[in-house]
């Protein structure tokens, strides 16, 4: 008897929290805001940046990608006239 009462103690508990879950997932979804009021309330936390910093950061990434393709470019005529020299 013991044994019978202790499994049906655990069968109710167990029924007790999927029951438990069951309502928090249903009050989860209630509490859910549609996707558009998420996404607009999203797009209001966006800080855009104003027009002098991103005229100062485009200057800097051309004059880096200049740079830059001015030292491969030279390290490009090294090699090949280490390769012509070589060969």
């Amino acid at each position: 008897m013991g044994e019978t009462a202790v499994k049906a103690a655990q069968t109710t508990e167990k029924a007790a929290k999927a029951d438990h879950t069951d309502k928090a997932k249903k009050a989860k979804k209630e509490n859910k805001p549609s996707f558009f009021k998420g996404l607009k309330k999203e797009y209001k936390k966006i800080v855009f940046a104003d027009r002098r910093t991103v005229t100062k950061q485009t200057i800097a990434v051309v004059i880096a990608s200049v740079c830059l393709g001015a030292l491969i470019a030279v390290l490009d005529l090294v090699i090949k006239f280490g390769l012509g020299f070589i060969l």
